[in-house]
């Protein structure tokens, strides 16, 4: 806003005030106007109606007895309707403004704890522009918006908060580890025992197949040999498969079975105590 010869020049998104020996008397509007200084008349002053922004920052105390520094942002303007309220009516705005907040602020976040301080910084910025409305506008202020842009915790509080969140997430994933551990030992044992039910199944199977290679021999040499009695093929037979041991553990450079007694003669002392064994069995059985 410059002054030459008498003319006043009002800069775009502005306005000024004209006085008359002291006493208001216009709102100029932007652009050149006439200001006889010679009569009385000058610019006492001039307000910008553009949105202005004021941080403001507030400490204040949770629920639950923790420190806080709220920062809330401001915007606000003049209104051109109500320049002479804006103009006269407030010394320092920015002063006025912060005054309010920190009541707002201070009356409500002392009512929430920590965690519910941060989910509802909206309704603490609400709560903010509606006092603040109702108030500035007396005095030809409009409130834009409200933010509430920042909660900062005390340093000790934040490295707290910091090692719960990372002591949960932890917990967390040790039991997602034991899990997947449970998972691989089911299924290291549900093998392990499919396993031992097919290695069972093929023993069985052979087993088998010896008692009925065995039977058809005994049969086929009773009808061969006449005379000889099941005993006597039994006796043959482990003699034979005596005879058959020894040659492959002899052939076997690194062997180290070893058989007590030993001799021919102690096959006579192993089919004894098979025979006598199954004998006892029955008749127990019986």
């Amino acid at each position: 806003m410059g002054q030459v010869f008498g003319c006043v020049q009002v800069e775009q998104s502005s306005v000024a005030i004209r006085e008359v020996f002291g006493k208001y008397d216009d709102v100029l509007e932007p652009g050149c106007h006439c200001v006889p200084w010679c009569l009385g008349s000058r610019v006492a002053g001039a307000l910008s109606l553009r949105v202005k922004q004021l941080d403001v920052r507030c400490e204040t105390k949770t629920k639950d007895n923790v420190f806080v520094t709220v920062v809330a942002s401001i915007q606000y303007r003049a209104l051109a309707e109500k320049t002479v309220d804006a103009y006269y009516k407030l010394s320092n705005t920015r002063a006025q403004i912060q005054s309010y907040v920190f009541d707002v602020i201070r009356a409500s976040v002392p009512k929430m704890e920590l965690d519910a301080t941060f989910e509802q910084k909206n309704e603490i910025a609400k709560a903010v522009e509606e006092e603040l409305e109702k108030a500035m506008s007396a005095y030809g202020y409009e409130i834009v918006q409200t933010l509430i842009v920042d909660i900062e915790p005390d340093e000790h509080v934040k490295r707290a908060m910091n090692e719960i969140n990372a002591a949960a997430r932890l917990r967390v994933a040790a039991k997602e580890k034991a899990e997947a551990e449970k998972i691989l030992q089911i299924k290291r044992a549900e093998g392990d025992a499919e396993s031992k039910y097919l290695a069972g199944l093929g023993i069985a199977r052979q087993r088998q197949a010896i008692v009925d290679g065995l039977r058809d021999s005994v049969l086929a040499f009773s009808e061969n040999v006449p005379g000889t009695t099941s005993k006597d093929i039994m006796d043959m037979v482990l003699m034979t498969q005596y005879f058959d041991t020894m040659k492959d553990i002899g052939a076997s450079s690194k062997s180290n079975a070893v058989f007590i007694p030993h001799g021919p003669g102690a096959v006579q002392d192993v089919a004894s105590q098979i025979r006598n064994g199954l004998l006892q069995g029955n008749a127990s059985e019986c």
